[in-house]
């Protein structure tokens, strides 16, 4: 049965306390405190060097190891937090930073290749279960912690997580600026439960509204998207135009 939590039945208990190392308004904060109180005090964190203590160990640093282990079904959820950098380390780009981002080590003209889509490359092991989620939506990521635990091998998470120094913005916008990127279409809300792709949250409110926040708005609400042409702006509205056009069509 399908888990649908609502705010006032969000446990109490707390697994996260004050005095982390994220950065004041980091969503990590936000999916790390939810998260656990999804998995409940029963559980065993193994977490590298990252923001908190994973980003970007995956991409591509252990992208083998993680594929070894989703290929032979090994019992485990991986969640990777996606800010779209190397922020730990100074903000350099990655794998996931998107095109035209710019990073400590693309000043100029910004990223010029499209950022990876690593759940869809998840979703090619054939997994049992593969999430997109965002820190901007709590609810959606504890319901579907909830949903995934029953089911065997890996399980892949992948959390769209807002960045206050990596994507210049002010702190107190981050929940704002990870709402925007699903409102737009830019980032999707799904998961893929053996096989079977659902739009989940707002993402599937989306499909029944038929209409798009344009892209524009959210980029102009960080500064590494300053150097974006309109050109390059009009190309990426288009390929999510495609994206959610298909949407549409296998909801009809």
């Amino acid at each position: 049965m399908q888990v649908k939590t609502t705010i006032l039945s969000l446990p109490t208990e707390e697994f996260v306390h004050p005095g982390t190392r994220a950065c004041t308004g980091c969503g990590l904060a936000i999916a790390y405190r939810v998260g656990l109180k999804a998995l409940g005090k029963d559980t065993m964190l193994v977490v590298p060097p990252s923001c908190l203590t994973v980003l970007q160990g995956l991409f591509p640093v252990a992208s083998t190891a993680l594929s070894g282990a989703a290929e032979r079904g090994d019992n485990f959820i991986y969640f990777c937090y996606d800010n779209e950098g190397y922020m730990n380390t100074g903000a350099q780009r990655s794998g996931t930073t998107p095109i035209g981002a710019i990073t400590a080590n693309t000043p100029f003209k910004g990223k010029l290749q499209q950022k990876k889509d690593v759940p869809a490359i998840m979703a090619a092991h054939k997994l049992s279960y593969v999430a997109a989620c965002s820190a901007a939506y709590p609810l959606d990521l504890f319901d579907k912690i909830k949903n995934c635990m029953h089911l065997p091998g890996t399980k892949y998470f992948h959390i769209h997580i807002p960045c206050p120094p990596g994507w210049g913005y002010d702190p107190r916008y981050g929940i704002k600026i990870g709402r925007l990127a699903v409102e737009t279409g830019y980032y999707d809300l799904y998961e893929i439960v053996n096989g079977e792709f659902k739009l989940t949250a707002a993402s599937e409110k989306l499909v029944e509204k038929r209409k798009l926040v344009p892209v524009q708005e959210y980029f102009r609400t960080q500064s590494r998207f300053r150097l974006l042409t309109d050109a390059q702006i009009a190309d990426i509205q288009q390929k999510i135009d495609e994206k959610w056009a298909g949407y549409y069509n296998k909801d009809e």
